[in-house]
Formats: C-alpha cells, structure tokens, sequence
C-alpha cells in the first residue's frame, strides 16, 4: 500500500508563486520517475514536469522557465516550484510516482490532486 499525498495548491494572483509537495509513504522499496500533472476543466490531464531518480527533468512547452521541478530522494518527495503563474496554469494538480514496493511490485501511484487557482 503506498499513498502519495499533495499540498501546497490555493488561490494566487497572475505573476505569483506556489510550491507544491507531493510526499509518498506506504511500502516503498523504491522510486523512479516522479512527475506532475494537471487537469483544467474539460480538458484532459497533461503532463507538467517530471524528474528521473538521478535527476534528470523534463518539461511541458507551456511552463518551461517558469516551473522548476525537484526531489528529495530521503523523504520520498517531490516538488513542482511554480513561478509567474498565469491564468491558464488553472488545474487540478495531481502526483505521479513510478514505486516499487517492498514486494518488489512496480506500479503507478498517483495523489489525490490539489487545486491551483490563477486570478485577481
């Protein structure tokens, strides 16, 4: 059983910042790929950034050079630093982790989403 949990979403003004968090806990072995993605309404869930176990990261088109996307791999978290946020950054946001259990089962697990709202 592994959860992902989601924080740091709210409401901000064009041109703010929000930090999200994403911590998994559960029966964790390990973790690879690490990512965010969000879904605005009738739209359909888009990949936003996502991290590797090393490091390495990749971006979507539209937040390049805004959103910086970290880890840290002690605690089994990830970060997603959103800077100038616009109006259309407006989504649910949503964790994904790439676990290996404790059983040695490798599956998908995905947070529950928070809320990110852009306006003034």
């Amino acid at each position: 059983q592994v959860q992902l949990v989601e924080s740091g979403g709210g409401l901000v003004q064009p041109g703010g910042s929000l930090r999200l968090s994403c911590a998994a806990s559960g029966s964790i072995f390990s973790i690879y790929d690490m990512d965010w993605y969000r879904q605005a309404p009738g739209k359909q869930r888009e990949l936003v950034a996502a991290i590797t176990s090393s490091g390495t990261t990749n971006y979507a088109d539209s937040v390049k050079g805004r959103f910086t996307i970290s880890r840290d791999n002690a605690k089994n978290t990830v970060y997603l630093q959103m800077n100038s946020l616009k109006p259309e950054d407006t989504a649910v946001y949503y964790c994904r982790a790439d676990v290996v259990a404790t059983s040695r089962a490798r599956f998908s697990s995905w947070g529950q989403g928070t809320q990110v709202t852009v306006a003034s």
